[in-house]
Order: C-alpha cells, then structure tokens, then sequence
C-alpha cells in the first residue's frame, strides 16, 4: 500500500517513510493512496480469530511490499499481548471495551504497535529514531511500557512540572532506558509550542528521524481499523442486519480508521457520535464539517502535537461530499442526555461509564436504526476508574481501578532542572 498527503496526491510513498517523515512538507496528513479489497481476510475471521491474529494479518495487506507475513504477525505480536473485549448488552447492543491496556486507555493499543512497527523499520534499515511528544502523564506512561526492550527508538516527552507519572527508573535514558521527560516551568500549551518549533526545523527533524507517537502518524492511526474487523468476527453470527458504531468522537481518529475499514471491505453501516463545533448537525440531521469551508491551500499546516483527522475524514469523501451523510451521525446532547444515559447503562447492564462513553450512547439511542435487525456497537475507549468524580456523580458507586492503572498514574519526581526554550530541547534530543 502506497500513501499521500491530504494536500498533494502526485507524490506517494510507502509506509516506513510515512511513519518516519510522518508529517508532508505542504501541511496535510498521509493517508491511504489506493484502498486495498481486504474481504478475503475479513469475511472469513470468526469467533476463535484472535486479535494478534486479525492485526497480523491486516499488517500484512497493508503493507505486503515492504515486509513478508512473517514479520507482519512479529510486530503484531509483539505489539498486542492485551486484545479489546465485546461483550453482547442486549439482543441488538453490543460494547467494545478499549481500555484493557496496561494503562487502560485506547491509545495503548496504537502507540504499542507503532513501537513494533517502527523498531522493525528501524532495524531494516539501520537507523535510530525519536519521539518527541507532550503528556501530562498519559503518553508518557504508554511510551514507557511500549519501548521497554527496544533498541533503535528513544522518546523525548514534555510535561509540565510535577505531571511526571507511570514510569520506572530503569526507564529514564540517563538510567539506560529509553525515554527522556522534561519538564517545563509553564503549562501544557507552553509544552505543545516548544514541540511545535522543533518540528517546524524541517532538516533537522529529518536528519533526525523524529516522529510523533500521536494520530498524525499514519502508523499510529492505521491499527485502529482492527478493532471494527475483531467487533465483526465476534458479532456475526448474532446478528441479521446492519452494524453502526456509537463513539465518542475524540480528534476523530477512530472514526477515520473506522471509515478505512469499510473502504478495505469491512461490512458496516454508519458511525454515530455525538456532535461536536468541528463536526455538526444541521436541521436535517446532516454532517457539516467546519473546515470544509476554507480551501486546503488556505490552512494552516497540520498540527504535529495536537492533531486532529477531521481532514482524513474529508479525504474519505472528497469523490463524493453527498455519501457523508449515509455514514456519519452526529448528534446534539447535553449534560442532563449524557448523566441519563449514563445512569441507565449502571442501571440496565451493570456498566460503569465515563462521560464520552455516556455521551456516545445518549446519540446511539436518539439515532438508533429504525431497522429492526440493526445492531449497534458500543465503544468505551478508557477505563471508567480514570473518571471517578463523573461516574460517581451519576451512579454513586466506583469501578475497582486495576493494578496497571494505578501504576501509570503514580506520580514520579524527576529532581532534574526545567528548560524554557526550543534550544534546550533540541539539545536534549541531540543528545539521544
């Protein structure tokens, strides 16, 4: 599979250099160039299908002209000893559950493989590469865990001070390990705009191999189309008619990756989630995308520290603007549908759930399929335990926290001097 930018579609490349060189010199995101039918690996996974299995074989699709299918189910299996759960809540309702991670976020499922998959590239070729990103506990917490072992990867993460958390000492670079936090003086805006003047230095960006372990990597993205191929194998068999998922809508992401899937040949029907200013609903209960009103020659560049694939999305549909409503439903809800909807999932099936997961349920039932064989997916991205105060605000009860979350959260202190300038973080990442 070959890849372009949103922004220039006369240029493609294959998908070690768009992991590597993640972010296009005109300012767009990579994405797909040709979709490849992957039905023949689809359409025959079944129950006793395991996830390693379903990514390693997808890997192998994607990306069958660069590596063999051996190395394919390596990376794969390296990267996921940990596998999403579903679980059917009524005879049309099913949930995804994306939070049994070690940090029990969703985003350890992409970052973990985008470690594998980039320690890979690395050793073909014989290079290093850094990540440079900005956290306030989680990324670097999930980077921690995903490069322990690697070789070729180093990661330089920003924080503002005292948000250090889920490490190891044996993590640390000045203790052999692979990551380097720093922390600023300032605030997690100050941490992006120190990333941002690092990435803008384009030669030295390249002559160092930095990446983002974030969504702007296509590499980070792509793995998020497993999770709709594994919610199929299990659902099936239980089911006669079409499949929507209901999700919160994040930077869009897992709607993107949703949408490539059914581009791959994945069967499924439409994505609701609630509506967002960047992601509307008109009157008429149409899609409206902010941005689709300004030219792409009139954007600004992409963002390599706080991405958003509401462009991606856009790119789905720019043979045909009119096919968006048939597979996006965004839907209004406020804060009194989403306390609601949380209560009932407690109350209905005994699930604890965090605001975005409430949220996206309260659009479910609103935009529900008024097919009678329809089913919807449910996605729970993140552990209900990381949102203590709203869950029990609205059901008066807890979720037990996991031992692994509760390690990613312990607080570390780093007794190391801040920087304040783009200069001293260069520096930093020259020394890796």
């Amino acid at each position: 599979m070959k890849f372009i930018s949103t922004r220039n579609k006369s240029r493609t490349l294959g998908f070690s250099q768009a992991v590597l060189n993640c972010m296009p010199a005109d300012g767009g995101l990579y994405v797909p160039h040709e979709m490849e039918d992957l039905r023949r690996w689809i359409l025959y996974t079944d129950e006793d299908t395991t996830f390693t299995s379903i990514a390693g074989s997808l890997t192998s699709a994607f990306i069958n002209d660069e590596f063999s299918p051996i190395i394919c189910e390596t990376i794969a299996t390296r990267a996921f000893p940990f596998a999403p759960e579903i679980r059917q809540l009524d005879e049309s309702l099913f949930l995804m559950n994306l939070s049994t991670g070690p940090t029990g976020k969703h985003r350890d499922f992409g970052i973990s493989y985008l470690a594998a998959c980039l320690e890979t590239i690395l050793q073909y070729r014989g290079e290093t590469s850094v990540f440079l990103g900005v956290s306030t506990g989680e990324l670097g917490a999930m980077l921690a865990r995903a490069l322990r072992g690697k070789k070729r990867i180093r990661a330089a993460i920003v924080y503002p001070k005292g948000s250090v958390c889920g490490m190891e000492e044996g993590d640390f670079f000045w203790n052999g390990g692979n990551l380097f936090p720093v922390e600023i003086d300032g605030t997690e805006a100050d941490c992006h705009d120190l990333v941002r003047k690092i990435f803008a230095d384009r030669k030295f960006v390249e002559e160092r191999n930095i990446t983002v372990a974030n969504t702007a990597n296509i590499g980070r993205l792509l793995p998020q189309a497993f999770f709709y191929t594994f919610a199929f194998s299990r659902i099936k068999h239980k089911i006669q008619g079409d499949i929507f998922y209901a999700l919160a809508p994040g930077n869009y992401s897992d709607v993107t990756a949703g949408l490539y899937s059914w581009q791959f040949a994945l069967p499924l029907s439409g994505f609701i989630l609630p509506a967002t200013n960047e992601l509307s609903v008109d009157a008429l209960g149409n899609p409206v995308l902010l941005d689709s009103v300004v030219p792409l020659k009139e954007r600004l560049p992409a963002d390599p520290s706080e991405p958003s694939n509401l462009e991606r999305l856009e790119d789905v549909f720019t043979a045909n603007r009119a096919m968006m409503r048939h597979f996006i439903y965004p839907t209004d809800i406020d804060g009194r549908m989403t306390a609601d909807a949380a209560k009932e999932l407690f109350c209905k099936y005994k699930l604890f759930a965090d605001r975005p997961t409430a949220q996206a349920y309260a659009a479910g039932k609103i935009r529900r399929p008024e097919e009678d064989e329809a089913a919807t997916v449910l996605i729970m991205r993140d552990h209900p335990a990381l949102s203590a105060e709203f869950v029990r605000h609205t059901v008066g009860e807890l979720p037990a926290m996991p031992e692994s979350i509760r390690d990613a959260l312990a607080p570390m202190k780093l007794s190391r001097p801040c920087i304040q300038t783009a200069e001293e973080l260069r520096a930093i990442i020259e020394s890796l």
